[in-house]
Parts: C-alpha cells; structure tokens; sequence
C-alpha cells in the first residue's frame, strides 16, 4: 500500500493545495493540465506534469483513461482526487486500484453508498441519523420518460408540500439542485435539475426534498482508518450561501452548544461506520429553527472548507489523507482531538454578485496574495486568464484568531489588503458580508443571501447595492494616471505596477483629463488639487488628501487603470476616440451574456418570439444564464447549437423585431 509520487486528479488550489503537504513530507507529485491550464501554479509547482487534454473545458479532468496514461508515463504510484470532477466517482477509484493505484480518498464502496443521496438517506435513517423528510426517487428509471418521472415527482411534491428542494441523486456542490416555493416553479426546477445533473454527473435522477425554513447548515469532519478507528473533528457552519453554494465557513459554529456538538460529533461518526468509510470526510446537516439536526448528504472527499478545521485543531489534513492511505492508524484518538479559537474561510469567487452573481472572465490584472497576514489558498498568477471552463472560485482567505471577532477582524483586512485586480469578484461583497450584523449576530439562513438579493429597490440591502468610486477616488486616479510612465504599456504576458518606486511627488502641469468608470465619465483637473502622490512601491501607492496620507494599490493593463482602496476596486480608463456601438441599443441581437457552453436553444428559425422569451441559455463557472429577447420579433437566425463554446458579447440569435403598433 506505500507509494513515493503523487498523482493530483485536479487543478488549481486544490491541487497546489495536495502539493504543498506532500513536498513536506518528501513525496513527489505530478500534475496534470489541459490546454488552458499551460501556464496555470499548479503546473509550475510539480515535480512533473502531464498534457491530458486538447480542450480547455472540465471534460479533459474527467478522461479518466488520460489520468491513468499519465501516472503509467511518470511512475505515480497514487493518486489523490481532491474535490470536485472525479473526487467522488467510484469507477474511478476503482479504475485506480485496478491499475495498481493507490486511490488517496474512500473505498469505492463507501463512495457509491454515499454518492447517491437517496439511498444515502435510507442508509443513514437505518443507522439511526435523523434525516429531513422528503422523496428519494423511487421509481425513476432509465426506462420511464421525463414526463413520466415528472408527474410522479409532481405527485409526490403534492404529498411533500412546498416549499420543497429538487436535487439530483448523484454529484454534490450545489449542482443540480433547484428551489421551490410555488407549485409553478416545478417544471421548470425538474428541467434544470435534470438538464444540469446530466450534464455534471451523467445521472438525470432526481429527489425531493422538504425545505427546512431558515436553517442553518452544519457540517462535521470525519476521519476513518483502515483499521476500525473513526473520529470527528468538530463543525464548521456553512450557512451564508448563494444559489446553495457557500461563501463564508467557519469553525465552531457560533450557534452549536457544547451538548449539541456530542451529538452532530456521534451522528456523523455513526454515519461513516456504517458504510465501512476510510480517509477523509464531511456529513452535511441541516439545522432548523429548534436546533434539531437533519442529515443531507455525506462527501466522500475532502471539502473546500478543511482548513477552517485545520485552523482550530492544529492538524494538516491532507497529511492524514497520506497516512491513512499508507495504511497507518489514524495518528489521534477522539480524546486527544483539542480544538482552539475561531477559524473563518472565505471564498473569493470570479463574479460580480451586484449583478446576479454572474459569472466573470478575463484577465488578472493584479493578484499579490505574500501581502497578507492570513492564510490564502490559491491556484491563480498575475497575467493569468479566469476563464469560463472551471468554477468560478479562484482563492480562499483563511483566518484564524483566539475568538471569532478577532477572525473577523483578521479577514477583513486580508480582504482589503489582497484584492484581485481586472475581472469583477466578490471581494469587497465578502468584506462587508462578515461585518454585517447579520452574521455579526449569526442571524443568516441557507437562502438569506438570494432573498436579499431578489428584494425589490427600495428594500434592497445595501449589501447588495454596487459601490461607486467618491471623489477621492477619481481624484487619486487622475493623479496617477497624469503622472509621468503612469500611462505606458505593460508586458503582454505580466500585468506589472504602474510605475517604479519614486521618492517625491512630479511636477506637471495641469490639464483636463477625462476618465470613465463603470458606466460613468468625469471630466478632472489633472493633477488635482488636495492630492498629491507621494510614492509608489511595485503595486503599492502611498497618497496626500485632506492633510491624511492613505494607501491604495494600483495596476495599469493596457489602457485601464486598476485602483483599490480598502478593499473596494475600481477600473479607471480615458474614453475611446471611437466609441463602440451600444449593444443593448440593438434589441435584433441577442448577444452572450459571459463567455461559457450553451446548455439549451430554446427556439428556432422563424420562430415567433415575445419580449423576455427565453431563448438560448449559456452555462459558465457551473451557473447556467439565460438569454432573452429585448423585444417581440421573429427569429431570423440561430449562430448556436448545444455544447457550442461562445465568447463573452458574441451574437448568438438574431431577431427582425416586430413594428410597434400605431393606434
């Protein structure tokens, strides 16, 4: 069972994340890479790395024949899956020990127990764990078509009541999961469901289950060995989620007493010995407004949150993985399991949650994460491509202080000190997330975040609301981009800082410099007055106003100035001579909201179609986004068809739209 190199099944964080343990320990690792992945940390980190697939997109992680070549061709003799792609797929695991692998994760038994969520559920309630109540799909077969399977889905969603979560069978993270709170809403949440399980997993089979209003989701780490030996090692909360994928984890959760910790502790347990688990993982549960615990689902892996538990308990986890791997007892007993202070993860996802949570791609102006005090997983680079092929998080911010004030304290200066410069994201969103007094009082619920989200203007958070630059900000970044080498080109490949490091403030004369932000365009006195640039140092800028010196980081790409200050970023640029032509201006064309894969067209040539009619949906970074029609029209031309790859803007239908009607 011992081995000496370490094949990494994945990309990105997780993979640097595997790397960086097994170099500790002495292990050689190998990476693999598609063609969008080239140049990607995880690449460079290896001892060796291996092409595994012409295509950018996630299918070249999930050629399970390609992985297998490219151990054979390196003489891996492991294999650790990380999370997500094949991470809980049993024919890869045992692909794996049939090859003479060692599969670093569960037995593949345990992962086909597991990875169906209805017969998990039985397994579970025959154990004793408290389940939600709910329907797990009987009677769905490859046989029956969808209509069929719907109207028994529909009757038992009658029975259920609503509101109620449609879920696929097979996979985890969020996919294939819809919310239901009016009867209307159900064909459309089969569909999805369906179309986006089948798509993920290859498993269109669906369950219902009862949604526990305002719950708050919990989870326990659990650890087995080969030997009969399990543990937990605590809960982490999970509760702030968007479309039911996480955002902020910590551990302890604030809301768990100590009694009740004994018992998600000895649930969780009970639930891994009872499909004989080995390795690393995490049951879910949802928690209701008595505190009452109901089991969702178990992962078969390691989860993105382990290093809130690594924080409180002082253990690498990815070190267990290896040792339990090789065979060894788990190093701990149950007993010897302490845990200290307050760990809080937050994740820092490519998209802009002012708009929806869309998906965001491009090109990563700045990213200098050494600059923190916290820990940071991630898998990015400056001068590196976000694209629309992988999950749209990019990095972690982990902090841990002796009590959960002082980790929030600690994170968000991360937040504010590290941001990720020239694509939209979440970080400024996250920052003031956790000092909300929502979470400040551990007030949120699992859908707290959509219903803010969906709440009409005027009673809309300001959470919600997208920041705009004040005055000091556009004077800042008049200032520097008046200054001299403060608007010259940067290397195609690395975004580089504006300029060299100065020692005192340039001498220029004043002009008019007009400059556009989000939409917005000012006109400024530049240099302006009350505010002098003192220095710069690499991305850092050092600055005057008001009688106050401040802060601020700052990168130039091309013709676009990238200026942070306290955590919020802003893209600065001087108008084109030539404005391109508006495009929402032109209702005929409908146009690609990101970049991504059509999921669905929805219509066809000469079709007649409404004002808002769907019309072709694009999925990106595991978020599917419709495309609808600007005004009634037919439709006069389809660019698309399923699984087509698009570009962000391309014109995907074309629609002679109707004449208004005169009276």
């Amino acid at each position: 069972m011992g081995f000496n190199k370490i094949l990494i099944a994945n990309r990105g964080e997780i993979a640097c994340r595997v790397m960086r343990t097994a170099h500790r320990l002495g292990y050689r690792t190998v990476a693999v890479f598609s063609d969008a992945d080239a140049q990607a940390p995880h690449v460079q980190q290896a001892d060796e790395a291996v092409h595994i697939g012409a295509s950018p997109a996630a299918e070249s992680y999930l050629n399970i024949a390609a992985l297998l070549a490219a151990a054979q061709a390196t003489g891996a003799d492991a294999v650790h899956p990380g999370y997500g792609f094949l991470s809980e797929r049993a024919d890869f695991a045992q692909a794996c020990a049939d090859a003479g692998l060692v599969f670093i994760g569960p037995p593949p038994a345990a992962i086909r127990a597991m990875g169906d969520k209805a017969q998990a559920k039985r397994r579970m309630a025959a154990a004793g764990v408290p389940c939600a109540p709910g329907y797990l799909g009987d009677a769905q077969s490859d046989a029956q078509s969808n209509a069929q399977s719907d109207e028994r889905l529909a009757a038992e969603a009658a029975k259920l009541g609503l509101p109620l979560l449609v879920k696929a069978v097979a996979g985890g993270g969020g996919r294939g999961m819809r919310l239901v709170r009016v009867a209307a809403e159900l064909p459309g949440a089969l569909a999805g469901a369906r179309r986006e399980a089948l798509s993920a997993f290859g498993d269109g089979t669906l369950m219902l289950e009862r949604l526990i209003e305002n719950g708050r989701h919990i989870e326990v780490q659990v650890f087995a060995d080969a030997h009969g030996h399990a543990v937990h090692l605590g809960e982490r909360d999970c509760t702030a989620q968007r479309r039911r994928q996480k955002v902020i984890e910590e551990a302890p959760s604030p809301v768990v007493t100590p009694a009740m910790r004994e018992a998600l502790g000895r649930d969780a347990v009970a639930a891994a010995l009872a499909v004989g688990y080995r390795g690393a993982g995490t049951v879910e549960f949802i928690v209701d407004a008595q505190m009452q615990h109901h089991f969702l689902e178990m992962n078969t892996r390691l989860q993105v949150e382990h290093t809130v538990t690594e924080c409180i308990t002082g253990l690498d986890l990815v070190e267990w993985q290896l040792r339990v791997a090789q065979g060894e007892p788990l190093p701990l007993t149950q007993a010897q399991i302490t845990f200290s202070g307050h760990a809080i993860e937050a994740r820092l996802y490519a998209e802009d949650p002012y708009d929806g949570w869309a998906p965001q791609t491009g090109r990563i102006a700045g990213w200098r994460p050494e600059a923190a005090r916290i820990r940071i997983d991630h898998g990015i680079a400056e001068g590196g491509e976000v694209t629309p092929h992988y999950d749209a998080m990019v990095a972690k911010f982990v902090a841990h202080g002796h009590d959960r004030e002082d980790a929030v304290r600690r994170l968000t200066r991360a937040l504010e000190d590290v941001p990720l410069l020239g694509l939209r994201n979440n970080g400024r969103f996250l920052r003031d997330l956790i000092n909300h007094p929502q979470f400040t009082a551990a007030q949120l619920s699992t859908t707290r975040l959509d219903e803010w989200a969906a709440a009409s203007a005027d009673a809309a958070q300001p959470l919600m609301q997208r920041p705009q630059p004040d005055a000091e900000t556009w004077a800042l970044a008049a200032a520097l981009l008046s200054q001299p080498g403060g608007t010259g080109p940067i290397s195609p490949k690395i975004a580089q800082p504006i300029n060299q490091a100065i020692t005192r403030p340039a001498s220029v004369a004043h002009h008019d410099l007009t400059l556009v932000c989000d939409g917005q365009s000012r006109t400024l006195r530049a240099p302006p007055d009350g505010l002098t640039v003192l220095s710069r140092d690499g991305a850092a800028v050092r600055f005057l106003s008001g009688g106050v010196q401040q802060r601020a980081i700052a990168v130039q790409d091309g013709g676009t100035l990238h200026l942070s200050r306290q955590g919020t970023s802003f893209s600065f640029s001087e108008p084109l001579p030539y404005p391109a032509n508006n495009r929402a201006a032109d209702p005929g064309r409908a146009r690609a909201p990101v970049a991504g894969v059509v999921a669905q067209v929805a219509v066809a040539v000469g079709d007649a179609v409404s004002a808002g009619q769907a019309l072709v949906c694009v999925e990106a970074m595991k978020m599917e986004m419709w495309l609808n029609a600007a005004a009634a029209g037919t439709v006069r031309a389809v660019h698309v068809q399923l699984k087509d790859n698009v570009a962000s803007g391309a014109v995907l239908v074309e629609i002679d739209v109707a004449a208004p009607k005169t009276e």
